[in-house]
């Protein structure tokens, strides 16, 4: 009985053996290729897998569109906000600088007056 035994499971161990050699020698793409239905099935979720893969491309391409086009807003709004300021700040200056022109044009007379009246002081 051992004899027996012996020799079914060595039979299966050689049977098992060949068949995973045989399966590590054949490519699985190999056997798809010669059945259509298989071939077909493959290429239609190929297409699918790359349908899916464009649109979420394109929803995450948009995504970033909108927040490009957010920061674009918010600097052109920055832009503003500083233009008005340079503009306020322009003005004073021009403000300041009449003034001063005309400090100094009246500061010769004054300081006449004030020569006048320190003479007359004495």
């Amino acid at each position: 009985m051992e004899g027996k035994a012996w020799k079914h499971l060595s039979w299966f161990l050689l049977v098992f053996d060949s068949f995973f050699t045989g399966l590590s020698n054949a490519s699985f793409t190999d056997c798809a290729k010669h059945d259509p239905v298989v071939n077909e099935d493959i290429e239609k979720h190929f297409a699918e897998l790359l349908t899916e893969e464009l649109k979420l491309r394109e929803v995450e391409g948009l995504e970033i569109q909108q927040h490009v086009d957010m920061a674009l807003l918010e600097a052109k709004k920055l832009a503003s906000q500083y233009q008005k300021e340079a503009d306020k700040c322009n003005s004073s200056m021009e403000t300041c600088e009449e003034a001063r022109e005309k400090a100094e044009e009246a500061l010769p007379a004054q300081m006449k007056l004030t020569t006048m009246w320190e003479i007359r002081a004495c």
